[in-house]
């Protein structure tokens, strides 16, 4: 219960069908301006991965996988993936993607551990997109551009719904300010993570913060990140350290920041190595999709994943995720949601 926010007066702008009918026209506008806008082709993508590959992706490293033996297979263990950051890698690879291009899928994924609330589920859908990149792309700059490209997209995509719902009134700022973490921790050094988070998409509307995984100058990092996909390490031309991040804008509705996309341009071989180390993960050097970035098989990247029930919940304004997919939730908190109006699927 102390995950879940009951918005003072809320009411649903839209009705049931609506909303359902509204699901579809977001996925369906913000998928084709993102393939427009990143030149990404669509791709089909596995639901689970053979354990044991370094192939899924680890999120914070703690996360437990889903996992199930596989008759045919002499009982070998398969995972439910938890998203597709290294996959996709290997797809670029395996489809010969040239610099420019690149690829997105629908992922959907079951994350058991998630603390359930009005943000977050045990199903987690997202639109998974990589894009090959040269040498030179690796920089802050191009980091940068691809963002303006995804928030052009996200105002499009905004602008339409308002569109077709003129209940719907537009709300997210035109243009997102960029911060590196550490920049954020020394404007409000008195504050956890989250804090911060809130007050400077207060402050700016929508927010990439810039450098998520590495330890910052009060020895925490902003947030956990897996060793093995984004590049949290390398110095950049800002001063700071890293080439990811992650994107949010500020909620009206529930009057917090809210996360759309952590995304980044991925490591190289001297990056990898690096952040293995730093996380005592040397180990995985040994797997196959280390294997193959080691030996220098694959492309250089940049990707990430854009949640879609997450930019539905945002752009249709509703107060719970709930609202927009079929999951399941602790009584108590589908019985609080019942009695504040909040219907979830």
């Amino acid at each position: 219960m102390s995950y879940l926010i009951i918005p003072k007066g809320y009411k649903s702008a839209l009705s049931p069908e609506e909303t359902e009918h509204g699901i579809k026209l977001v996925k369906d506008f913000f998928q084709q301006a993102l393939s427009k806008a990143l030149r990404l082709r669509r791709v089909t993508a596995p639901l689970f991965v053979l354990q044991g590959q370094g192939i899924n992706d680890d999120l914070n490293g703690v996360e437990r996988a889903v996992t199930f033996p596989v008759g045919d297979l002499g009982d070998r263990k398969a995972e439910v993936v938890h998203s597709l950051a290294k996959w996709k890698r290997l797809s670029l690879a395996d489809y010969k993607i040239r610099p420019g291009y690149g690829i997105y899928t629908d992922m959907n994924a079951i994350r058991a551990d998630e603390s359930l609330g009005n943000l977050h589920s045990l199903y987690v859908d997202q639109w998974d997109w990589e894009r090959t990149i040269t040498a030179k792309d690796r920089s802050i700059r191009y980091l940068k551009k691809i963002v303006r490209e995804i928030y052009s997209a996200m105002l499009d995509t905004e602008q339409f719904v308002c569109t077709c719902y003129p209940q719907l009134r537009t709300f997210l700022s035109k243009k997102i300010h960029f911060i590196h973490s550490e920049e954020l921790l020394q404007a409000y050094p008195g504050l956890s993570a989250k804090e911060r988070e809130d007050a400077v998409c207060r402050q700016y509307g929508s927010v990439f913060i810039i450098g998520i995984g590495g330890k910052l100058s009060d020895g925490k990092p902003h947030d956990l990140r897996a060793p093995d996909y984004d590049d949290w390490s390398t110095p950049n031309e800002d001063g700071y350290f890293g080439l990811n991040g992650d994107l949010l804008v500020w909620n009206p509705i529930l009057g917090r920041a809210f996360e759309i996309s952590s995304m980044g341009i991925r490591v190289d071989e001297a990056a990898l190595k690096r952040q293995l180390e730093l996380l005592g993960k040397t180990e995985r050097e040994k797997l196959y999709f280390h294997r193959r970035l080691l030996s220098g098989t694959l492309p250089l990247s940049i990707g990430g994943g854009i949640g879609q029930s997450r930019l539905c919940m945002l752009f249709l304004q509703k107060a719970h995720i709930g609202e927009i997919q079929a999951s399941i939730w602790p009584e108590q908190q589908r019985e609080a949601c019942r009695r504040a109006g909040i219907k979830l699927i």
